[in-house]
């Protein structure tokens, strides 16, 4: 069981499809061909987050899904500062959906908050529009 995990906004993302397609993109990949997502600041816990640790994406204000980080990489950028690649598994798990505010950066998340994956069975289903996930949510029935 993870330790811990993180959980962060994937700004401009209509949906996890729009998402997965943004990961596709050659821009959005390490060299060795795993998505990333470049942040300015670096875990101080990375040792907890690699212990099976995931990123939970909130997408238009609902957590949906997650993805394994494999590891952190350095990224300088070319204004000279260092960077934290967040590196992950290409494979995305829905969850169920939980509301979440907007925050900037990332946060911990500790196991026992995180929203549970959905089961086989209903991975493949067609997602909900956010509104009404939104909604669902917001009374407790997702």
């Amino acid at each position: 069981m993870a330790k811990l995990h993180l959980i962060k906004l994937s700004v401009g993302s209509k949906n996890v499809e729009s998402m997965a397609d943004w990961q596709a993109t050659r821009r959005a990949q390490t060299e060795d061909g795993l998505p990333r997502h470049v942040t300015r600041m670096w875990p101080r816990r990375a040792d907890e987050v690699l212990e099976g640790g995931s990123l939970y994406w909130v997408i238009q204000g609902l957590v949906q899904c997650r993805q394994r980080i494999v590891r952190f990489d350095e990224v300088i950028g070319q204004d000279g500062i260092r960077r934290c690649a967040i590196v992950l598994d290409p494979e995305i798990v829905r969850t169920t959906t939980a509301q979440k505010r907007p925050f900037q950066g990332w946060r911990y998340l500790q196991p026992g908050d995180a929203p549970a994956d959905l089961p086989a069975s209903r991975r493949d289903e067609e997602a909900l529009p956010a509104d009404l996930s939104a909604a669902l949510a917001d009374i407790g029935v997702l």
